[in-house]
């Protein structure tokens, strides 16, 4: 296993750990509204605090880009952080999260680390090395067509002035799928696909933090991702499109009718 790629594993199960010891203890977090939907625990932050201290200790003049503390200016080698990727459904008892590290150099995904502690199960992916769940080689599923397809994605409740657009994207998939999934865990569901629990996956609005090391994993499994603009620029709009290359075509050509000019510029933030 890479070096960098040991130290990413080493904090998201530290991270997982400090994660499994509050889940019991929910009612006692104190919790902070950053937006719309969106919230922070000091759980999030203790995982965050966790992973950069073994990222900065091992690499002190790396770069870090966290979702609680945001920009860390360093060096071309950034890490991209989610320390509890599901927060709500953490604080609901709903068990779908998970930690989430991704390491970016000069702006390539090299390395992306997801762990889910309440399974313990830990993805892990390198660049042309590809992907693995618990030292398990895997890869996206070989399905060509939305007919028998579960598809995986996320409603865009912090942009909900693009949930006409998201609403059309739902009706056609859904109209030809065997069903959707919408579980809260972007780096989750992007694992899934990389597994080939999910054929594909669509979201609109997402920050780097939640799918850069899905996007990584669901590569080197031999899958495809892209904006909405058939683009690599998912990092920026916080768009995306995944499965394997066959289910990616059949999946954008279903969403692209919907896609409005205000979706073309939409930036993550």
């Amino acid at each position: 296993m890479h070096p960098m790629l040991n130290i990413a594993v080493r904090a998201a199960r530290n991270a997982g750990e400090i994660i499994s010891r509050s889940a019991d203890n929910v009612g006692k977090l104190q919790i902070n509204r950053k937006g719309i939907n969106d919230f922070a625990t000091e759980v999030d932050r203790m995982a965050e605090q966790e992973i950069i201290k073994i990222i900065k200790t091992a690499f002190p003049d790396h770069a870090i880009l966290a979702e609680e503390s945001g920009e860390h200016k360093g060096n071309d080698f950034v890490w991209i952080i989610d320390p509890l990727d599901g927060t709500t459904n953490f604080l609901h008892g709903f068990p779908v999260y998970a930690v989430s590290i991704a390491l970016q150099v000069k702006g390539k995904l090299e390395l992306g680390v997801v762990y889910d502690p309440l399974r313990d199960e830990l993805f892990t992916a390198e660049r042309g090395g590809g992907a693995m769940m618990n030292n398990r080689r895997i890869r996206v599923t070989n399905q060509t067509g939305l007919k028998g397809a579960l598809i995986g994605t996320g409603f865009p409740f912090k942009s909900q002035q693009h949930l006409d657009a998201y609403l059309g994207m739902f009706r056609t998939i859904h109209a030809d799928s065997a069903g959707i999934r919408r579980a809260g865990a972007a780096a989750l569901d992007l694992a899934y696909v990389a597994i080939g629990r999910l054929d594909g996956f669509w979201e609109i609005g997402l920050h780097p933090w939640d799918m850069a090391a899905g996007i990584l994993l669901i590569k080197e499994a031999g899958g495809v991702a892209t904006d909405f603009a058939f683009q690599d620029n998912y990092m920026e709009t916080g768009n995306i499109i995944a499965g394997n290359p066959k289910m990616h075509q059949v999946m954008y050509k279903a969403i692209e009718p919907h896609v409005t000019e205000a979706l073309t510029r939409l930036k993550a933030k």
